[in-house]
């Protein structure tokens, strides 16, 4: 009797140490994966599916472009946008990081040709640029997630500039809009150390040649990257005092004439960033092409500038004349800096450009 007790004695500790032992294990393991994340479990997508998920629809795909070097921690962001996009009720998105050779335009293709619903630019206005070149003449629509400095396109449509999530959540819910885009074709035949031959750019905001392009110029990416917007009152600074340039402009059939000015500016929309608004009749679908010439004389020309940009005043005067046209050619006496949506593309004599009437798709907020 006394060797069964001492059988029985031992088989409970042994069955003691083993549940110990699972208990230890799994607080362990719980206690690694809250230490190694951060953050809180994300769930399984299964866990966003209804119960008979095996027969029913497969969730649709969004794609993020997303320009990594604007990111100290692309981990995190890729998490909080596939957490998103599973609340919303779609599949894992499909994640596309851009290069320096392929800035957007190939990735956006490669997006469509696998299935994607929604392709959603993050990063500058550059690499929204990029991936409408990518997506112009398709059905697929194009959300607008902030990731740069200006995010001008999203400001235009008064979608969400302060926060990813929000405006991934307008992308995935939201409603589709056509919009207008600009062709740019740029010449630069008489430029110093530069190629002849055309070349053309799709704009999506403004482009330019003078002073606005030499603000962008002014602007690196170092600065915009510590202080913001405020890079381009810095450079704007920088640049204020220059020489006008002489320009010959020919709005579609209309004669050409000359005038002396310090930029030219070229618009499909046309609010800037901190709520100034240049072309205060610029609409985006609208299938034309708003331009302003600005010709200030020192610097109390460029406060009254200033003044008729804050009063959104259209009527036309020696320093800011307005115009409207479908294609406009604008060619300078000598190279100016020329910049498309905010990025400088080097200088040139010569620019024209025309609407692409409601060739783009982009999603914005539901109307009430």
């Amino acid at each position: 009797m006394s060797d069964t007790l001492w059988l029985w004695a031992v088989a409970g500790i042994v069955v003691l140490a083993l549940v110990v032992t699972v208990v230890v294990v799994r607080r362990r393991r719980a206690t690694t994966t809250s230490l190694d994340t951060g953050r809180r479990r994300r769930p399984h997508r299964n866990e966003f599916r209804p119960p008979d998920a095996e027969t029913a629809v497969p969730l649709k795909r969004a794609a993020v472009i997303v320009n990594p070097t604007k990111f100290a921690d692309l981990t995190d962001v890729r998490w909080r946008i596939g957490t998103v996009c599973l609340a919303e009720g779609f599949d894992e998105p499909i994640w596309l990081e851009t290069t320096a050779a392929d800035p957007g335009t190939g990735q956006a293709r490669q997006a469509v040709t696998e299935g994607a619903v929604l392709v959603c630019a993050l990063g500058g206005d550059g690499t929204v640029r990029s991936v409408a070149a990518g997506l112009v003449g398709t059905e697929t629509p194009m959300g607008l997630l902030p990731g740069g400095t200006g995010n001008l396109l999203a400001r235009n449509l008064d979608l969400p500039v302060d926060s990813i999530t929000r405006a991934l959540v307008v992308a995935l819910t939201g409603q589709n809009q056509r919009i207008d885009v600009g062709r740019l074709t740029v010449d630069r035949s008489g430029s110093p150390a530069t190629p002849s031959a055309p070349e053309e750019h799709l704009f999506l905001v403004m482009a330019g040649m003078g002073f606005d392009a030499e603000i962008m110029a002014g602007a690196p990416e170092r600065l915009k990257a510590q202080v913001g917007p405020a890079a381009y009152v810095v450079s704007g600074l920088g640049n204020l005092i220059g020489r006008t340039f002489k320009v010959t402009l020919k709005f579609g059939p209309d004669p050409s004439f000359s005038r002396r000015t310090r930029s030219v500016v070229i618009g499909n929309c046309g609010r800037l960033l901190g709520g100034l608004t240049l072309m205060p009749d610029a609409r985006v679908d609208d299938g034309l092409l708003d331009i302003v010439t600005i010709s200030p004389r020192g610097p109390i020309g460029w406060t009254a500038v200033a003044g008729k940009i804050i009063t959104r005043s259209r009527r036309g005067h020696a320093l800011v004349d307005h115009h409207t046209a479908a294609e406009v050619s604008v060619r300078a006496e000598r190279s100016q800096e020329v910049q498309v949506d905010g990025d400088t593309i080097g200088p040139a004599r010569g620019i024209s450009a025309r609407v692409e009437h409601l060739a783009l798709v982009v999603r914005v907020a539901q109307k009430s």
